[in-house]
């Protein structure tokens, strides 16, 4: 995939446009990059234009500041599209890119035509959740690996299969966020706000992808935000958990693409 950038507030922000026709955008996870989306973003080309986007902090994207809102990653998202003149899309986002996607369609809902939340959720950190991520910093600030030694494997279900390579790739691209970047996120995911209300009053079609063996997010609580929507719907993955791209690549990637064509 041809890299590609602009400059947003000083900074450079890194994405990939390929293929013709519809407009997919994916954005990825905390500790992600856009890389991850090379499977679906080879095969999904032959038919549609699909967008992927390293968020603030992330992969060849900037840091911007010492905290990424959901906001300001929305932003620099937003650039990208407005850099590219896309009038309408689709928003798929893996966790974090999911929080991304519902700010931009709160900010902006007319040019969505479609949002997909790949193992994400519209609800705020609940208290234990804000407390948890504190902690993280902690760790980060001390070592950056001892944490994500600790917090990738947590993000498969190992229960079925070892995912020993999935898990050394991603801990590869995690270890190469930055310290700064890491802690950035972490902040903005802890204090952003709750956007359910934009799921019940969303205009667009809305599909969840769900893990039901996913250690993050509760599987049953997601289906109940999936049917939240006028035209929600959601797709249940057994022994899957948080990292259904890699997990249960074929499947997402159909359900992705059904999605687009259906819509």
């Amino acid at each position: 995939m041809k890299q590609k950038s602009i400059k947003f507030k000083s900074i450079n922000v890194s994405f990939t446009d390929e293929g013709k026709g519809k407009v997919v955008v994916f954005l990825h996870g905390f500790l992600g990059v856009k890389e991850v989306w090379n499977f679906f973003s080879k095969e999904l080309s032959k038919t549609q234009r699909v967008i992927t986007v390293d968020l603030l902090g992330h992969g060849k994207t900037d840091c911007l500041s010492y905290v990424h809102t959901m906001e300001e990653m929305a932003e620099a998202v937003e650039a990208v599209l407005h850099h590219l003149k896309l009038r309408k899309y689709f928003l798929v986002g893996h966790s974090l890119g999911g929080y991304v996607s519902l700010a931009m369609a709160e900010k902006n809902p007319d040019p969505v035509k479609g949002l997909v939340m790949f193992h994400s959720s519209a609800k705020a950190d609940d208290k234990q959740k804000k407390t948890d991520r504190g902690r993280a910093i902690k760790i980060i600030k001390r070592s950056t690996e001892i944490f994500i030694n600790e917090a990738i494997p947590n993000l498969f279900n190992t229960k079925y299969k070892s995912y020993k390579r999935g898990i050394t790739e991603i801990k590869k691209i995690a270890l190469a966020t930055s310290k700064q970047g890491v802690i950035a996120a972490l902040e903005g995911m802890k204090n952003r706000v709750d956007r359910e209300i934009i799921l019940k009053f969303s205009p667009y079609p809305v599909l969840y992808i769900i893990g039901a063996e996913d250690n993050v997010l509760n599987y049953q609580d997601l289906i109940s935000q999936a049917k939240l929507p006028e035209h929600g719907n959601y797709l249940l993955l057994k022994k899957v958990g948080h990292m259904g791209f890699l997990e249960a690549k074929t499947e997402t990637y159909n359900a992705i693409k059904q999605f687009v064509i259906d819509n």
